[in-house]
Formats: C-alpha cells, sequence, structure tokens
C-alpha cells in the first residue's frame, strides 16, 4: 500500500472527527452528558491522531543524510508508536476516569435527544472514514481478515486509522446505549456505564497499537509470502549455486532491504559475478517490489 493510499485514508478521517469533535462538545455542553464528553475527548484524540500521521509521512520523505544514511522512512513506525502510546492512552484514561466518576456520582441528563441526534449523525461520519480506509486497506489486504492485515501489514497508518475508526463506531454505539438507557429508565448511571465501556475499548485498542507498531519500530523483516519469493528470486537462475543466509528488513512500509550471502563456483572470475548480482537484483525487483537497497555478498562453496 503506497503513502498515498494511507494519506487518503488519513484525510478522510481528520476532516470527519474534526466535525464529529465539534458537535459532541456542542452535544455535551447541551445535555451534560459524561459518555458525550468521552466520545468528545475520543475525537480529539482521534484528530490529534491523524495528524501526527500526517506528520509521520513528511517526515519520511526526507532525503538519506550522513546521519541516517538509510533514510527517515521508520519515521513513520515511530509517529504511529506515540499515536497509539500517548493519544489513545490518554483517552482511554480519561474516559474510564469519568465513567467511574459518573457512576459513582451520576447527573441527570438535559435536552437528551439532541445527544442522541448528534451520536446519530457522528455514526454516519465515522462509518464515512471508516469505509474510505477499509477500501484503501482492502487494495492489499489480498484475502485477509481484519485481524491478520493488523497484524501483518508493514504499513503503520491503515491499520492505525482502521482501528481507530472502528473503536469510534463501537463507541458511539456505547455512548447512544447509555443516553438511550438513561433516557428510558430515568437512570442516569447507564450514561456513566457507557463511558466507562468506551474507556475500556480505547484502552484495548491501544494496546493492540502499541504491539504491533513496537514491532515496526524495533524492525519487522519481509512477510513469509515476500521471504519465499525472495528466496526464488535468488536461487533461480544459474548464477548462484546456493544462498548461505538471507536477512531482509524495512526500513520504512516501501523499503525493503535485502542482505544475502550467496554461494558461486569458486573459479568465477569478478566480472562474472558482478554481472550475476546485477541479475539477482534485477530479479529481485521484479519479484518483491518493495525490495529497495539489496545487498549481495559471494563466496564459494565451502561444503564441497
Amino acid at each position: 500500500m503506497s503513502a498515498e493510499g494511507s494519506r487518503k485514508a488519513i484525510i478522510a478521517a481528520l476532516s470527519a472527527n474534526l466535525g464529529i469533535a465539534v458537535a459532541k462538545f456542542v452535544g455535551f455542553a447541551l445535555t451534560g452528558s459524561s459518555s458525550m464528553l468521552a466520545e468528545g475527548v475520543h475525537s480529539v484524540a482521534d484528530t490529534s491522531n491523524q495528524a501526527l500521521l500526517l506528520r509521520g509521512q513528511a517526515a519520511a520523505r526526507r532525503s538519506p543524510d550522513p546521519e541516517h544514511p538509510f533514510g527517515y522512512g521508520r519515521s513513520r513506525y515511530f509517529y504511529a508508536f506515540i499515536v497509539a502510546l500517548v493519544i489513545f492512552l490518554l483517552g482511554a484514561v480519561f474516559a474510564i476516569f469519568e465513567g467511574i466518576e459518573k457512576i459513582h456520582e451520576p447527573h441527570k441528563l438535559e435536552n437528551p435527544w439532541i445527544a442522541v441526534a448528534i451520536l446519530g449523525v457522528a455514526v454516519l461520519l465515522e462509518g464515512y472514514s471508516f469505509a474510505t480506509a477499509w477500501g484503501e486497506s482492502r487494495k492489499s489486504m489480498d484475502g485477509q481478515s481484519l485481524f491478520q492485515f493488523v497484524r501483518h501489514t508493514r504499513n503503520p497508518e491503515l491499520p492505525v486509522v482502521l482501528l481507530e475508526d472502528a473503536g469510534a463506531l463501537i463507541g458511539l454505539v456505547l455512548a447512544l446505549g447509555g443516553v438511550g438507557l438513561s433516557l428510558v429508565t430515568g437512570d442516569p448511571v447507564w450514561d456513566g456505564i457507557a463511558t466507562l465501556c468506551i474507556g475500556v475499548l480505547l484502552a484495548t485498542i491501544a494496546l493492540v497499537l502499541i504491539v504491533e507498531m513496537g514491532s515496526l519500530l524495533i524492525g519487522e523483516g519481509a512477510t513469509p509470502d515476500q521471504q519465499r519469493q525472495i528466496l526464488l528470486a535468488l536461487q533461480e537462475g544459474p548464477e548462484i549455486e546456493r544462498v548461505i543466509h538471507c536477512r531482509t528488513l524495512y526500513l520504512g512500509p516501501d523499503e525493503l532491504l535485502v542482505a544475502a550471502k550467496v554461494a558461486v563456483p569458486g573459479n568465477t572470475d569478478l566480472t562474472t559475478i558482478a554481472k550475476a548480482v546485477d541479475t539477482v537484483e534485477a530479479r529481485l525487483r521484479e519479484r518483491v517490489p518493495e525490495v529497495d537497497l539489496i545487498y549481495i555478498e559471494p563466496d564459494v562453496d565451502r561444503r564441497r
């Protein structure tokens, strides 16, 4: 998935969440609903998330320099990790504390139908944002489920936006349930329970993203399918007798480094080896377009 596809999903989410945040805070001011306040903070967090993801993409476009000879591609992983670690957890902690407070000291809702109307509109806007992110993600899912995609993709932005939007939709349903039950039963404690549930939801999403983005930030290699294709590309021609070992590392979502030590016949001259390396590199890039940097070390096959 290109950065352009991720950018489209981020901008759609940013636009939706900014409008939703304003509407939710207006709704809280008119109704006093704690779940509406928690959802407003949730939307502010989501808006900040998207701004950070865009900043990460901008930083990743910087050219390599002596201090960072492999470039800045992993900036996208760093900013995605910050989104998971700080923004989501802050939103989760706020909602959990707000929910606990409102359960212990419930306050009667004012104008609850305003909250219902605003939340209904928010569901539509969040649905649009989720549909955009889902459409962009499906281009590279290859039949994977949402969980498998989040687990295996090397693109940091789309999983963040997908889980954000999925969490937002679930949170809106919880907020509607809390306001609705408070309206039907006349007991505002349901609003506090919904707020607490929203906090737990945000914390769960945060933990999932922290694990996945942390793994990408530390450094992940090629996917199993890419690894198979790389080994095939290295070995399928007559230039190389066998692959002694091969290591891969994603320097950024679209920048895969391949380093391989390969065995060549002991009597091969340097010119032939150089041509063989060029041929193998071309074959690698054709089979796995994400391959950016290639380092091949020829060696004599010592098993003979």
